[in-house]
């Protein structure tokens, strides 16, 4: 009887109770598959959002126009040789030598900057001597930089300061301070 009693203990009405183990790692699974589709509508919603904030509209002065390119015809680049200029001396002696191309509008500007060029080239010497290290050092500089250049450029071509010229980017091919 006493082996009998000890077989009942854990059957109720005929079954058998589920044993603690079972039971803390079926609440285990549960709290995790409800952690999972939490973070899974977080997520969800997050990108929602920056899609939905895509599509705002950013005011004129807190954003750059962005350019339009005719995909119909690919990019006109007209390559420049390199530049090589001591830097501004506040600083030591340092070099720079740029490689650098224009995008311009279309082929027939290209084309056009060649009887410029003797103009476009000293002014861009004049411009990149007259900086310091530290001013390219940084990508914000280089940044600055290029966008300085493409206004000197423009300038040569009879285009006022802050009007889109002709020169639509400044493109660095290689930059190296010494």
């Amino acid at each position: 009887m006493a082996k009998d009693a000890e077989k009942g203990k854990g059957k109720v009405d005929g079954e058998e109770k589920p044993k603690k183990g079972k039971k803390l790692l079926v609440i285990i699974l549960i709290v995790v598959l409800l952690l999972a589709l939490v973070a899974a509508g977080v997520v969800g919603m997050l990108l929602l959002k920056r899609g939905g904030a895509a599509e705002t509209v950013v005011p004129a002065a807190s954003a750059p126009a962005p350019v339009r390119v005719d995909l119909s015809r690919p990019p006109t680049f007209v390559a420049l040789d390199a530049f090589t200029v001591n830097l501004a001396p506040d600083e030591g002696t340092r070099f720079l030598q740029v490689v650098m191309a224009l995008r311009v509008a279309d082929a027939r500007t290209g084309d056009n900057l060649k009887g410029f060029m003797p103009e476009i080239r000293h002014r861009i010497n004049l411009l990149l001597s007259s900086k310091l290290p530290s001013e390219v050092a940084t990508a914000a500089g280089r940044e600055a930089l290029a966008k300085e250049i493409a206004d000197e450029v423009n300038a040569v071509l009879g285009v006022p300061p802050g009007a889109d010229g002709p020169i639509q980017a400044v493109l660095f091919n290689s930059f190296i301070v010494q």
